[in-house]
């Protein structure tokens, strides 16, 4: 695991490459909104690792998101990554299976001092995600995700359980980078189409909550990009 990933998975709440920046420095950054590029949606870039397939009885244990933003000349970006570890809720269950494919040991001391409970994650994620929204000019976030659905299931299923209110969440709408690089690059696959869109694959970091987040964002907006310099959106 390389030095990036592992300081992303060591803070609960990382920006980025750089350290936590305060809310001045945020207000300081240039913005150009992308209120109109998606009807109204911010697109969050999200990915869960999880105990198993059932969102409704298996644990939440890592969440990532990527803030992304339009720079000058109107092409899309990375801006910023965020990264926690999770406690199982009360009575999650744990599929051997799943956590041998994320090596994640739910148990392991150093994990257990650092991870938080799955209402402070959604509390910061969504805190985030609305500052986005208001600096974006947009009306409500939609997810991005590689094989978005089994994301948002897990991410709506936290939300219910901690009856957390204000979630700028679409409930049901995502945008899939399945379905973008099968059109795009014929692959569907995340390493596959991370390889055909000509961006690095190190298997070693895969099934990383914040590595494999980073690779989606980058395949989501270079194939945003490519099409706005082909084909445009006027």
């Amino acid at each position: 695991m390389n030095s990036n990933i592992k300081s992303a998975l060591k803070d609960p709440l990382l920006n980025g490459d750089n350290n936590n920046s305060s809310d001045q420095g945020d207000q300081e950054e240039s913005v150009f909104p992308m209120g109109g590029r998606f009807r109204g949606f911010l697109p969050v870039v999200i990915d869960l690792e999880t105990g198993g397939f059932n969102h409704h009885t298996d644990a939440l244990l890592e969440v990532a998101a990527v803030t992304l933003r339009f720079d000058e000349n109107g092409m899309l970006a990375p801006h910023k990554t965020y990264g926690w570890h999770i406690k199982p809720f009360e009575g999650a269950n744990l599929e051997p299976a799943s956590l041998e494919v994320n090596g994640i040991d739910p148990d392991m001391p150093f994990r257990q001092a650092i991870a938080v409970d799955e209402k402070k994650c959604l509390d910061e994620l969504f805190l985030i995600v609305r500052k986005e929204m208001k600096a974006n000019k947009c009306k409500r976030a939609i997810l991005v995700g590689h094989n978005a659905a089994f994301d948002l299931n897990f991410l709506n299923a936290a939300v219910e359980r901690v009856k957390k209110k204000r979630n700028p969440f679409h409930p049901f709408s995502t945008f899939d980078t399945v379905t973008l690089a099968a059109m795009a690059y014929k692959q569907t696959v995340l390493a596959r189409s991370v390889k055909a869109a000509g961006f690095s694959w190190d298997t070693g970091e895969a099934h990383s909550a914040v590595y494999d987040t980073e690779k989606t964002a980058e395949l989501f907006c270079n194939i945003i990009n490519k099409w706005e310099k082909h084909i445009g959106t006027k």
